[in-house]
């Protein structure tokens, strides 16, 4: 059977070299995971590049909900040139309307920005009212891969959205579920055809000294990509194969 495809989220260098160590097929860079993850500085993309590992970069100006302003769209296609010119093979993009669909027109226009590149589109998808739909409109742009959770806060909680979209999208799109996937977890998405899995197989950070605490520069929840963790992740998902 052909090895289940590992990516690994990380923000930061030291989460590069984890996901490396740890037998990651493919990286995602953000900065700021903790607010779910922004676009990362092209250093950290030149950094990955120089890895020689596949690493597609998140496109996303700021933490919130995915619809976008003009500016915040404009903003977006200069950060995709930046992060080009810096080595990244793909993008990680999405917008939303205000009822939750995708936009088509946005992203489309981003899509043109990120011609030639490695295109996935993220969790705004799982906003979208009607999942086969959704994988529809990405198919019909011409996107081939979908991270979702299946609309919930966990993607083991999402199961049966993501079987949805699995069937909407098989030939056409491939679904990788991400969102609190790891060894633990994983059982209860193995009746589903995996191809691809996201995770960020990330361990607490250590409580800040005080003055960092209390100035915010750790925000709760912070995390750092760990990589035995990212051994377990890989291990788990070959036992499946």
């Amino acid at each position: 059977m052909t090895p289940i495809l590992l990516e690994v989220c990380i923000d930061d260098p030291e989460g590069l070299l984890a996901a490396r160590a740890g037998g990651a097929d493919r990286l995602e860079l953000c900065a700021a995971l903790a607010f779910g993850g922004l676009t990362p500085s092209p250093a950290l993309v030149a950094e990955a590049s120089r890895t020689g590992m596949p690493a597609l970069a998140m496109i996303r100006p700021r933490a919130g909900g995915f619809v976008w302003t003009a500016a915040e769209v404009a903003a977006m296609e200069s950060e995709i040139a930046l992060l080009r010119a810096a080595g990244a093979p793909g993008v990680v993009i999405g917008a939303s309307l205000p009822d939750g669909r995708l936009d088509g027109a946005t992203l489309a226009r981003l899509l043109r920005a990120a011609e030639g590149l490695d295109v996935t589109l993220h969790r705004a998808v799982d906003l979208a009212p009607d999942p086969e739909e959704a994988v529809a409109l990405a198919a019909s742009l011409g996107i081939r891969r979908i991270l979702s959770s299946g609309g919930a806060a966990r993607a083991a909680d999402g199961v049966a959205r993501l079987e949805r979209m699995m069937r909407a999208g098989a030939g056409r799109v491939t679904i990788m579920p991400g969102a609190g996937i790891g060894p633990e977890t994983l059982p209860a998405l193995t009746g589903l055809p995996l191809r691809e899995v996201h995770a960020s197989c990330s361990l607490p950070l250590p409580p800040p000294e005080p003055l960092v605490a209390d100035l915010g520069f750790q925000p709760p929840g912070a995390r750092r990509t760990d990589a035995d963790r990212v051994a377990a992740m890989r291990a788990a998902l070959d036992a499946l194969a």
